[in-house]
């Protein structure tokens, strides 16, 4: 379906522009037909940054995007892309004119995609869509956007995206603005598209969304990818320290904050070297040269540590 190859996105900064800013460094990966794959990071990691070039909204700097084996950058009908990749983003009341009833989200894409169905046909397609995203279409439409949830206004943002019967989902952060009890309710209808052949690539923060919906996921730091694999591999037995130190991040109910904490070590982190060197308890001199390797089927790591205690398969 989707492949990312080498991409990277590079910004001049400081005086004059000087300095290069790399807020996305020579990543790969890909998400397969009917498949979510989750790409967890902390803020600034260069997630955001990924999937705005997957949908056109910036150009990478190098590297190529391929959507059905074709580079999206050569594709000059962005309509036609965008008929088959969609976005949803993290706030949902500002994807909506609040002077417009929902309604009005519907028939813009009437207009500009299927200006032949009349409007008894497409109220029809409308209602059905609704339905598949579980809300009740008497509820919902001829409703203003103050007069719905968050969780409401998200879960219709997907049904655009069916409307148009896209294939492809970048979900940015789509459930971080949403309560507990309704970010479940976006998380199981997108696994139920899922089920019927859409791909998600589920932009998150939190590792337990991440594990609760996709069957892949990237780790990424400082705009490079520091593990890659199978989710139940990568959250049974992660590798990187990057990841070791995230997944011991996660507050848990059955048990209070204690006064340990993950500190900086206060060292540079020289050209070659891993990004994670000035964090990592681990870190040495031979930390430099780092790419992703394999450790086992589906699961890759760039650690040379694990390199070194000889754990990496041919």
């Amino acid at each position: 379906m989707l492949e990312v190859v080498n991409l990277s996105k590079v910004y001049n900064i400081g005086p004059l522009g000087r300095e290069k800013f790399y807020a996305v460094d020579n990543v790969s990966f890909h998400v397969a037909d009917g498949e979510i794959v989750s790409l967890i990071g902390e803020s600034g990691s260069g997630k955001t940054t990924i999937g705005k070039m997957i949908l056109r909204l910036i150009k990478p700097t190098s590297g190529k995007i391929l959507f059905n084996s074709v580079d999206v950058q050569s594709i000059k009908n962005k309509k036609e892309y965008y008929r088959l990749v969609q976005g949803v983003f993290q706030d949902p009341f500002s994807s909506y004119n609040p002077i417009f009833k929902i309604d009005r989200v519907f028939d813009m894409v009437r207009e500009e995609f299927f200006p032949e169905f009349t409007r008894g046909e497409w109220r029809k397609r409308v209602e059905r869509v609704i339905e598949d995203i579980c809300l009740n279409p008497s509820e919902i439409l001829g409703k203003f956007p103050h007069q719905l949830s968050g969780g409401q206004l998200q879960r219709l943002l997907i049904a655009r995206a069916l409307l148009i019967d896209a294939k492809f989902l970048v979900a940015d952060e789509i459930i971080s603005m949403l309560d507990a009890s309704t970010r479940i309710d976006v998380l199981n209808t997108l696994i139920k598209l899922k089920e019927k052949g859409l791909s998600v690539l589920f932009i998150t923060h939190d590792l337990s969304l991440g594990y609760y919906t996709s069957d892949r996921t990237i780790i990424l730091y400082r705009g490079s990818i520091m593990e890659y694999g199978d989710t139940v591999k990568i959250f049974k037995n992660p590798l990187h320290p990057y990841t070791k130190m995230l997944l011991e991040s996660v507050p848990t109910t059955r048990k209070v904050w204690s006064k340990g904490y993950i500190s900086l070590h206060g060292r540079t982190v020289p050209p070659t070297f891993c990004k994670f060197y000035d964090r990592c308890p681990l870190g040495d001199s031979m930390c430099k040269n780092v790419g992703l390797e394999r450790f086992e089927e589906g699961h890759f790591v760039a650690c040379v540590k694990v390199r070194r205690e000889g754990e990496l398969v041919a």
